[in-house]
């Protein structure tokens, strides 16, 4: 399987997407949950210029990951060629969420131990300048 899979991207990588499609369409013919097969199939239509095609393919990948950014970013990318821009920035934007949920898993957790925070400053009290014209009234 993997070997097709293959096959087909380096269909693709030579821009060959007829050959591409057909042989990812065989992949999913046998694997229908093969991700990467479903996101670039969707891919090979939109290079193609077959934009309907290419997003009902995005939406195959979307029902696989429905949190999967890249999903999102080609949805966008498919609905604004076709003109629909209410929907591609309604993926553009779930494509942005989605990088930020991935961004919060890879965050250190909020609490550290001990010996791994930085140390506390204490504040140091003010020093003020000497004040040689409270001195000269003063004296006066």
């Amino acid at each position: 399987m993997t070997e097709q899979y293959d096959d087909a991207m380096f269909d693709f990588s030579r821009s060959d997407y007829t050959a591409a499609i057909a042989k990812l369409k065989a992949v999913l013919a046998q694997e229908p949950e093969h991700f990467d097969a479903q996101l670039s199939l969707g891919m090979a239509y939109y290079r193609q210029g077959d934009y309907a095609a290419a997003i009902a393919e995005g939406h195959k990948a979307e029902k696989l990951r429905p949190q999967e950014q890249l999903v999102h970013t080609n949805l966008s990318l498919f609905y604004m060629k076709t003109g629909d821009k209410v929907t591609a920035e309604k993926h553009g934007l779930q494509a942005k969420i989605e990088s930020w949920r991935a961004d919060a898993k890879k965050a250190p957790a909020a609490e550290a131990p001990s010996e791994l925070q930085m140390a506390k400053q204490t504040p140091q009290p003010m020093k003020f300048p000497s004040q040689p014209w409270k001195k000269k009234s003063a004296g006066q």
